[in-house]
């Protein structure tokens, strides 16, 4: 191995593939071996017969569907407002002077710290687990998206105004165009810290989602259960994020060539 060397696909895909071998191993030797109590880390084996059973006796499918449906909807809400303010934010600085301090202030708010607020006042219906995707998304994009689209390179800008570009068209055939990779990157990225906003939200005030189902499970200490939800989340965000990898592959051929 050489620092900076790439590997080739399939390289790539059996080296991921042996890690969750390993960790799968490591755990059942855990488990089966007695070493860790039942209680407190359900075996793999059981683990997959509690999941079999959700998916076919207790609806956990339809609990997937709604906490997939609450990430995309809050995570679309954030997204479409972010875009155009980062945009204008990285192409003019009075807008990010204006807009900078606040959004710099409040990306650090945690967005479970809102949950006791929005209960109040939007109850406990899909409006409260929007809300809370949408403060946990939106900041950390505006900021994002104006930060790439305000490194704009210099010389790409000096060379369209020389070709007479007008600074609408430069923001739209030149900013936009060159941040567009970086922006659809950071959307994969705030995508799966959406899940994370989800999970809490469905955890307080919720009657249906997988955080419903871990914290019902947790009542119950049905470690099989929890793990079981635990994994399809990742397995969901996994897949949620190869499918993002590959539209910007088809999308923005010319910057994956550049990496």
């Amino acid at each position: 191995m050489k620092p900076l060397t790439p590997v080739s696909p399939g390289a790539r895909v059996a080296l991921g593939v042996a890690f969750f071998v390993v960790f799968v191993a490591a755990w059942a030797a855990a488990t089966f071996s007695g070493y860790v109590s039942k209680t407190f880390l359900a075996d793999p084996w059981t683990m997959l017969k509690s999941g079999w059973v959700l998916l076919t006796e207790m609806g956990f499918a339809e609990d997937i569907g709604m906490t997939v449906w609450r990430v995309v909807g809050g995570f679309v809400i954030a997204a479409a407002i972010a875009l155009p303010l980062g945009v204008a934010m990285g192409a003019y600085k009075p807008i990010e002077a204006f807009f900078e301090p606040f959004v710099s202030f409040a990306r650090y708010l945690p967005a479970s710290a809102f949950i006791p607020l929005l209960i109040l006042w939007a109850g406990i219906g899909e409006a409260q687990k929007l809300a809370v995707i949408f403060i946990g998304s939106f900041f950390q994009l505006v900021l994002m998206i104006a930060v790439t689209v305000g490194n704009t390179r210099r010389d790409l800008v000096e060379a369209a105004y020389t070709l007479g570009a007008g600074d609408r068209s430069l923001v739209w055939r030149v900013m936009i165009p060159g941040a567009a990779p970086e922006i659809a990157e950071t959307l994969r990225m705030v995508l799966g810290w959406a899940w994370t906003y989800v999970i809490v939200a469905e955890l307080i005030g919720a009657s249906s989602g997988i955080g419903h189902m871990i914290t019902d499970s947790q009542a119950l200490l049905a470690t099989d259960q929890i793990i079981f939800g635990i994994i399809v989340i990742g397995l969901i965000g996994l897949l949620s994020d190869l499918l993002f990898k590959a539209a910007n592959r088809r999308l923005f051929p010319w910057a994956a060539l550049g990496r």
